[in-house]
Order: C-alpha cells, then sequence, then structure tokens
C-alpha cells in the first residue's frame, strides 16, 4: 500500500470515525493521533505481529493497539466495504466474461477457492467442529478472484448457471455453474483443456497469495478469541486488498480491458441482468465458517 492510498484511509477515518478524532483529556493533554492508531493497526494486519510489538515504535500499550485493530477493521468496512466488496455491476461483469473469453474460456467470470486460517485461540469446546484432517482448528474463507486479483465477496445464484461459471478443483459439487478439470486427461484435446483449465484457475490462488503476503495476520495463526472479530479482520483485510489492487492494477494487468470494448460484435457472451436474483441461502453465504 503506497502512502498517499494510507494517507486517505487515515483522513477518512479521522474524519469519520469518532474513535480515530484528536481529543483533549481532562487536563488538556492531546490523545493519541490519528495517525498512531491508524500505523499501529495497519503494522499488526501486515506483520501479524503481537499486540504490544509496537509500543516502542508508536508508544501504544498493548490495550490500546487492540482497541486500535479492532476500531481499524470496522470502521474500514463501514466507510469502504460497499465499494470494495460489493456485486460485480453489469460493466465488471462484462469485463469479466471479456477476459475469460480472450483466455480461452467464454462465459468464465471467476475462480472460485478456500482458504483456512488456522485458529491457534479457538475455545477447546468447538475444536471439533473446526478441525480437519490436520487436527488444528481453522476457519475457512471461500471467494472468487479475477484475473487481476480483485477479490469478489457476492454472487449471483441458480439463474446464472445456464450464462456464467467459475473454475473449480474436485472438492466442489458438480453443478453446472463450476467447471472442473479432468483428473485424468485423456487425449489431446483433454489434455489442453486440462492445462488451460489448471493455469486460469491458479488466478484465485495467486489472490490469496498476495492476501496474505500483504496482511501476515491472516497467514498466521489467529490470536483472538472471538470468532466475530476474526470475521471482520478477514473482512477489512480483503477491503484493504481490493483498495490496493485499485490503486496498482494499472502496474501489473496482463491484459488491455479498452480493447475488449471496441465493438460487441466480436463477443460470444453477453450480461443479462433480466433474470431472477433469488439466491439460497447456501450460495449466498459470504462467510462460510467451520
Amino acid at each position: 500500500m503506497n502512502k498517499p492510498l494510507f494517507m486517505h484511509i487515515v483522513d477518512r477515518l479521522s474524519n469519520e470515525v469518532l474513535y480515530f478524532r484528536e481529543k483533549k483529556d481532562g487536563l488538556g493533554r492531546i490523545s493519541l493521533s490519528p495517525l498512531q492508531k491508524c500505523t499501529a493497526a495497519i503494522r499488526v494486519l501486515a506483520y501479524g505481529s503481537a499486540a504490544d510489538a509496537v509500543d516502542e515504535y508508536l508508544r501504544l500499550g498493548e490495550i490500546t493497539t487492540r482497541l486500535c485493530v479492532e476500531n481499524f477493521v470496522e470502521g474500514i468496512i463501514y466507510l469502504f466495504g460497499d465499494e470494495y466488496l460489493r456485486r460485480p455491476t453489469r460493466a465488471d461483469l462484462q469485463r469479466l466474461i471479456d477476459v475469460g473469453e480472450y483466455r480461452g474460456f467464454p462465459g468464465m467470470i471467476g475462480s472460485i477457492y478456500c482458504m483456512h486460517w488456522e485458529w491457534k485461540n479457538c475455545p477447546t469446546a468447538w475444536k471439533g467442529q473446526y478441525s480437519r484432517g490436520s487436527g488444528k482448528p481453522t476457519i475457512v474463507l471461500e471467494a472468487v478472484a479475477s484475473y487481476d486479483l480483485w477479490i469478489w465477496h457476492a454472487f449471483f445464484g441458480p439463474p446464472e448457471y445456464h450464462m456464467a461459471y467459475y473454475l473449480t478443483d474436485g472438492i466442489y459439487p458438480k453443478w453446472t455453474t463450476f467447471i472442473q478439470s479432468i483428473p485424468l486427461p485423456q487425449g489431446p484435446q483433454a489434455v489442453i483443456f486440462f492445462q488451460r483449465q489448471e493455469a486460469v484457475r491458479k488466478d484465485v490462488e495467486r489472490a490469496f497469495g498476495v492476501l496474505q503476503a500483504r496482511f501476515a495476520i491472516v497467514k498466521n495463526s489467529a490470536l483472538f478469541w472471538d470468532k466475530v472479530k476474526i470475521g471482520k479482520i478477514m473482512r477489512a483485510c480483503i477491503i484493504l486488498h481490493n483498495m490496493t489492487v485499485e490503486n496498482e492494477r494499472d502496474g501489473y494487468t496482463q491484459y488491455d480491458v479498452p480493447e475488449f470494448q471496441q465493438g460487441e460484435e466480436n463477443r460470444s457472451s453477453h450480461v443479462d441482468l433480466t433474470y431472477s436474483t433469488d439466491i439460497p441461502i447456501n450460495i449466498a453465504t459470504r462467510w462460510v465458517f467451520g
């Protein structure tokens, strides 16, 4: 995250979130500055460090740092969630479909995958329902990412199945909206499909890798006890990730999007938003715990 983007976040939080406004105590002394509080929070998120690790650098105690992190992630979700964790617009969908067609998968709008975040302080009574093969309790994030590493958080539902799809691996159900690879490809056509599907499906794994590299807190074990707070931290990190992607997208995107917008006669897939948007519970769930 570059400095102008970070200062934009600090400015919005200091003006619109009460906790980050500079105050005076009973003796007239100035409280901690918004920059101190935001820097402490972003360092904990980015480095995955303990709350007392910023004591000497920023002169904040452990309890104050935890409060900064909790208020920071809530502020990020409140101020930026609607924009950076939004449903794709018609223009977004058409761009994703155009890029998917260019990459050899007409109708493909992204890749879906799961990421496990180890929960170190999971209550003992809950460990059974949050554990998998490794025996360690984890919280699962299931997300869709596009070619530019943008992480999408909300999807459309069954009526779109005949129009668009996601690339997945073998753990997902045999639904028409999930296009899985071929486990043992036979013949040249099957081999080519297998190779290209596996290459394109890596988008979401790349996005998870960049997310964990930017915010080590979601790579290391979760140290919070409260599952709700852990969920807010994950949501805030994804919002910050998408803000960074938007800010730096022109520097690394592999495709010239305007070239897809020159004319519609060459497209084989088009976005149609006239269908029903009723979404069943199992599809609408944004966060999957356990």
